[in-house]
């Protein structure tokens, strides 16, 4: 006799209850900030957050020779925190994630030549400016059509989505494609892909420099407007602006800024009218071998800390809500399908990249404030869960209802049937299709930079920012993935004909 329904939906509610008390359990209380936990501990040396690039040479980029980050925001900024009595901790992410950070509480203070404008100002405090330079056209150097920011009407512009510049081609009437840094910008201008860039004269410098580029050039001035750039502050941090103000005050009394700037473009950039700017170029002199054997090891520690520990972590978890949700799909109970499938609905309706920002960014709102590392895992396991449970879901109903009733037969009960007969069946069903998901789940990592985690594809972004050796680095990179999703097909086989040796 076929168990009772009643006793089934209590069984799966059971589980379900069960599941759900785990990962409350497992889920890591909202950190302190680190600002707040050193102010409570030390008083006078409060811990204050700063987000930068670390891929906008001269400014903020990895020096390729020790691995640190360097560049003259980041000299300032550790100038600024000497003369303030602040203690710095440093969060690189791209460009168009760094806003977000420092709305959503993820860093206190941005330090990556943050131009003034009246938009910005409107959400921002801003300190007063510790850099002046002005925007320049680039093209390839084969295009003498465009001279001024009248003659990027109707043309398309390559341009970092939250960059200052963005707009200055947007107002000039350019078609913009939107890029994450120079260097993406200056490979398609090389390429014929797009007409023009508009960027800070100071960074196109340094690109030329550092990659020796004959096939771009700069073309023209992007308007006579001097550019101001300065720290930029949530609004509510009124103190920390002001505390750093007086230290920039400080610094260019002494002669700290001008000094900093002198070594970095021999001319003083902290003042307006600075004069001629000589940018030797932040990484110059190495083969594209030479900058792939430097880079190899960072990408692969990359890999080892960030992408093969997110992949595991996430898929695990995944599988776990995945079971959860599936066996609530199956159930009768519609309190258990009602969630499940608008949980599978959500999850696949939706983009991977949209549910980081909702989990990173979004959800400090509402006072729950997750590491780095623990959003993205969070994100990525709840996006594998939605797409997983169909595919267990699927295996179960493929299992022979003959199956069931012969569990019946022997005294079986509902638990005991899906344990013992049911799932281990399926499992060898959803080997093919879980090993896709987790496939692509090693590939989807790729995208935990834009919540400032540092994986395999940021380190390779961040080498190539700097050496402009795109190709080589980004070629290692697919290599290092190949490698990864190799090792596990193998092991899909493997684990195929074991389970293979039950079946009749």
């Amino acid at each position: 006799m076929l168990p009772e329904p009643s006793r089934g939906r209590r069984r799966c509610v059971s589980v379900l209850l069960l599941l759900a008390s785990l990962a409350l359990l497992l889920t890591p209380v909202a950190p302190v900030s680190a600002a707040s936990a050193t102010s409570a501990s030390t008083p006078s040396r409060p811990v204050v957050r700063v987000g930068t690039e670390g891929t906008y040479p001269p400014f903020s980029y990895i020096d390729p020779k020790t691995g640190d980050l360097t560049g003259f925001d980041i000299e300032v900024i550790r100038a600024v925190a000497q003369k303030a009595g602040w203690d710095l901790t440093f969060t690189k992410g791209a460009f168009d994630s760094l806003f977000p950070a420092l709305d959503a509480g993820r860093v206190d203070v941005l330090a990556d030549q943050i131009s003034i404008n009246p938009d910005r100002s409107a959400h921002y405090l801003f300190t007063t400016p510790y850099t002046y330079s002005h925007g320049v056209i680039v093209t390839a150097a084969d295009n003498h059509d465009i001279t001024t920011l009248a003659d990027l009407k109707g043309r398309t512009a390559a341009q970092s989505q939250t960059s200052n510049w963005t707009q200055v081609a947007k107002d000039a009437g350019a078609d913009v494609k939107y890029v994450d840094g120079l260097d993406q910008a200056a490979a398609l201008l090389a390429q014929g892909r797009v007409d023009a860039t508009v960027n800070d004269n100071i960074a196109v410098l340094d690109y030329l420099a550092s990659s020796g580029s004959k096939k771009i050039k700069i073309a023209g001035n992007a308007g006579n407007e001097v550019s101001k750039q300065a720290f930029a502050f949530r609004k509510s941090d009124v103190k920390l602006r002001d505390q750093a103000n007086q230290a920039l005050a400080a610094l260019t009394k002494d002669g700290t800024l001008a000094r900093i700037s002198q070594k970095y473009f021999r001319s003083n950039v902290t003042v307006p009218n600075s004069g001629n700017v000589k940018v030797k170029g932040s990484d110059t002199g190495r083969s594209s071998w030479q900058v792939v054997k430097d880079t190899a090891w960072p990408m692969l520690r990359a890999m080892v800390k960030g992408t093969i520990p997110l992949t595991i972590v996430s898929f695990i978890c995944g599988l776990v809500i995945a079971l959860a949700v599936a066996l609530a799909r199956l159930s009768s109970y519609r309190l258990l399908t009602v969630p499940s499938r608008a949980y599978v609905s959500i999850i696949r309706g939706t983009p991977l990249l949209v549910q980081l920002f909702i989990v990173f960014y979004g959800l400090p709102e509402l006072g729950v404030d997750l590491p780095s590392f623990v959003a993205a895992c969070l994100a990525l396991s709840l996006n594998v869960g939605g797409y997983a449970a169909e595919i267990i879901r699927a295996a179960v109903l493929a299992v022979p209802r003959g199956q069931f009733e012969a569990a019946t037969t022997i005294g079986m009960d509902y638990g005991q049937t899906m344990r013992r007969i049911v799932l281990p069946q399926a499992a060898r069903i959803a080997v093919p299709p879980l090993s896709n998901t987790l496939l692509s789940l090693v590939k989807d990592t790729s995208l935990a930079s834009v919540v400032l985690v540092l994986e395999l594809f940021r380190e390779a972004q961040v080498a190539a920012a700097v050496s402009t050796r795109t190709m080589a680095l980004y070629c290692l990179a697919a290599l290092y993935y190949w490698v990864v999703c190799y090792v596990i097909s193998v092991g899909q086989h493997a684990l195929e004909r074991r389970l293979g040796r039950y079946t009749t």
